[in-house]
């Protein structure tokens, strides 16, 4: 009965492999019942590796080529089984494939706005999204930590714990950039950098070696969107306090009338109106000193123009610088100026 049974064993005499699609990262040879053939040859193509494994343990490691399988090309799996140098039976041993290829424009992004420490804003929510690429590194490594004994394992299987990884880091990425959190849009190159130097190791902890990731996209939340909208709006006058002020006071007027008229009825409409006049007064006199400010020497010929000042106005106004200042769109020097200024029309 045992001569039988040996008789209609099969035996391996070419161990191979060859990708039928996309995706696949390692690939367990069947064995079934089946022996390797002492003798037996292995082919291992480009962008493969193929590692036996002997009872649970890593033995030997086979990069791209063609082998005869004996004692010699096999040394720790011959010493794992006690062979001696002219053992010539059959043997069973597990064989898996590894892809080594690069696996391109995976995408990664932030389902939810995350919370980063930023060094002008303090805490700040954004979110950002690209793509990377990468390989298997250590296929042994690889094996113990990721894909074990499955008969495949694919890129779907590993995609969800990159993507936790890539986010993970954000945070460390932009913090040790040290780009201000405003800047991040114009600088997604020194981002991506900063982002692939906290990724390296922590692929290379699982046998992946990450080969490119980009920022394709840094999205910033609707209150920073109008403090940078106000920046550029300070900017664009030279950062001149007087002609800011003059800008902020002609964009307000249509929104402010138009709020105040929107009650419905004549008292509604004579409220919008006395808002627009008001503010009206207000552009007057600022428009004034400006015209005065660029053309020194026909200010003394100009006559003062005469306003008269609502203290609530003037509370108004203050309220508004505030909030500006504690978004650090002013400084302190400046907030005090205009206060000050803005005091002395009380008196």
């Amino acid at each position: 009965m045992a001569l039988m049974d040996f008789i209609k064993k099969q035996f391996i005499d070419i161990i191979q492999w060859t990708e039928t699609g996309d995706g696949t990262l390692a690939w367990r040879f069947p064995m079934a019942e089946m022996e390797i053939q002492n003798g037996a040859s292995l082919t291992v193509r480009e962008s493969q590796v193929a590692v036996f494994v002997n009872e649970g343990q890593v033995a030997d490691v086979f990069g791209p080529g063609m082998y005869k399988l004996t004692t010699q090309t096999l040394p720790v799996l011959t010493y794992l089984k006690n062979w001696d140098k002219l053992f010539e039976s059959p043997f069973k041993s597990d064989v898996y494939f590894f892809s080594t290829r690069q696996q391109v424009d995976q995408k990664w992004g932030t389902p939810q706005p995350i919370t980063i420490r930023d060094k002008d804003f303090g805490a700040v929510r954004l979110r950002a999204f690209g793509n990377y690429s990468f390989r298997i590194g250590d296929a042994k490594l690889f094996h113990t930590e990721i894909s074990g004994t499955r008969d495949v394992y694919s890129l779907v299987d590993l995609d969800g714990q990159l993507r936790g990884l890539v986010l993970q880091n954000i945070s460390n990425a932009i913090a040790s950039s040290g780009v201000p959190f405003l800047d991040l849009a114009a600088n997604q190159i020194q981002f991506a950098e900063a982002l692939a130097t906290q990724l390296v190791p922590a692929f290379a902890k699982i046998g992946i070696k990450l080969e490119n990731i980009t920022v394709q996209n840094v999205s910033l939340p609707e209150e920073l969107q109008k403090v940078l909208d106000q920046k550029i709006g300070m900017g664009m006058v030279g950062n001149d306090m007087g002609k800011f002020m003059q800008y902020q006071t002609a964009q307000a007027i249509p929104k402010f009338a138009e709020g105040a008229g929107s009650g419905g009825g004549i008292a509604g409409d004579a409220m919008g109106l006395g808002a627009g006049v008001a503010l009206g007064q207000v552009l007057a006199q600022n428009l004034s000193q400006g015209l005065s400010q660029n053309n020194p020497a026909a200010a003394p010929a100009q006559q003062p123009v005469v306003a008269v000042v609502n203290p609530a106005d003037v509370m108004t106004t203050l309220e508004k610088l505030g909030e500006l200042k504690a978004k650090g769109i002013l400084t302190q020097e400046e907030f005090d100026a205009k206060k000050a200024e803005l005091l002395k029309k009380l008196v």
